[in-house]
């Protein structure tokens, strides 16, 4: 796996079908921490806590974002597709996640 930092292209799932566990970073499976400025953008950009949630479970896609130990989630919401940028703490086993928004259209 690439260093943070680096730039990967997104790993994606087929269409129908799971990614293979071996290919999630072992952090996946830890607990999320909302932290207060995803909080700020919930109401402005129209999703909850619960939704959140529903967009690590259906995502399909990650790449390694552009700040040192932050990662990028591709998935969807109501039909759009959404980034989730998160950051893995190893040491506490949480992904705090930093904030969402809908991709822009190409």
């Amino acid at each position: 796996m690439p260093a943070a930092g680096d730039r990967m292209s997104w790993q994606t799932i087929e269409e129908g079908l799971s990614m293979p566990e071996s290919n999630w970073p072992a952090w996946w499976n830890f607990e999320l921490e909302l932290c207060a400025h995803l909080q700020d953008r919930m109401i402005d950009r129209g999703f909850s806590e619960a939704d959140i949630r529903l967009m690590m479970e259906d995502a399909d896609g990650l790449r390694v974002g552009s700040r040192v130990g932050r990662w990028v989630i591709a998935t969807t919401h109501l039909g759009d597709a959404w980034e989730v940028v998160v950051e893995p703490d190893e040491v506490d086993q949480v992904i705090v996640v930093i904030t969402a928004y809908k991709e822009a259209s190409t």
